[in-house]
């Protein structure tokens, strides 16, 4: 399933899915020119790895992904509790 999907002034038009899978188009040609995935969270499942949204920069050649992180955290995460004096 397809999520987001942003444009550049270049004609790139890049989409991101649930199963983490970013794919790079020619708007003009429609050629899937490049494919990349995401990297799932150690200790996470594979469906927590989708792409829900996207944005490129005002430049037009940075990618800004918002992407899904586990539901838990993972174990081996450290937290730091702030106690008040």
């Amino acid at each position: 399933i397809v999520n987001c999907m942003a444009i550049n002034d270049d004609n790139v038009l890049v989409s991101g899915s649930d199963n983490g899978m970013l794919h790079f188009w020619d708007w003009k040609s429609g050629h899937n020119f490049h494919t990349s995935e995401t990297v799932a969270q150690p200790g996470s499942l594979e469906s927590e790895k989708g792409i829900y949204a996207m944005k490129f920069d005002l430049s037009g050649s940075r990618l800004i992904t918002c992407e899904a992180r586990p539901r838990y955290p993972n174990p081996l995460t450290r937290t730091r509790t702030l106690t008040s004096p």
